[in-house]
């Protein structure tokens, strides 16, 4: 089954999230996806989060653990942890943060709809850091499998 949302790949930016430091990926996405753009990000698992590995642990496990007993429930998966963090920077309950959410796409991988593709990259995006944890590191921590 194709998504309808890949059938007109034409009007659809594609960005390789490989490498890229996931705030600054999640902030430069939201305000386009604001601007009405359509973007699909490929390649979630390999996006990366600063900080030492216990640090990061750490964190996301106090968010795991404040919606253990009723929510909210923080994900585990690579492209919904990508998702939610995009999510956080965008005025989701109003209806221009609606609008623009439906214009995301997340996907562990490459589909077979974008491969041979060229992506686009975001410099500000990419930077050398010295500690980080790749949100696939990150995942499987947290019990995902995939």
């Amino acid at each position: 089954m194709v998504d309808r949302f890949l059938r007109d790949l034409d009007n659809v930016t594609v960005i390789d999230a490989t490498g890229h430091i996931l705030g600054r990926l999640a902030s430069i996405v939201a305000k386009r996806l604001l601007n009405g753009e359509k973007i699909v990000i490929v390649n979630a698992e390999k996006a990366i989060i600063s900080g030492k590995r216990e640090m990061v642990f750490e964190k996301y496990k106090q968010k795991r653990d404040i919606g253990s007993h009723r929510g909210p429930f923080f994900p585990r998966m690579p492209h919904l942890i990508v998702k939610r963090t995009i999510r956080g920077m965008l005025p989701y309950k109003q209806e221009k943060g609606k609008r623009a959410l439906k214009n995301l796409r997340v996907y562990i991988g490459v589909p077979k709809e974008l491969e041979g593709r060229k992506f686009e990259e975001i410099p500000e995006a990419k930077r050398e850091v010295r500690y980080y944890v790749t949100v696939e590191e990150l995942s499987r921590w947290l019990g995902a499998r995939f």
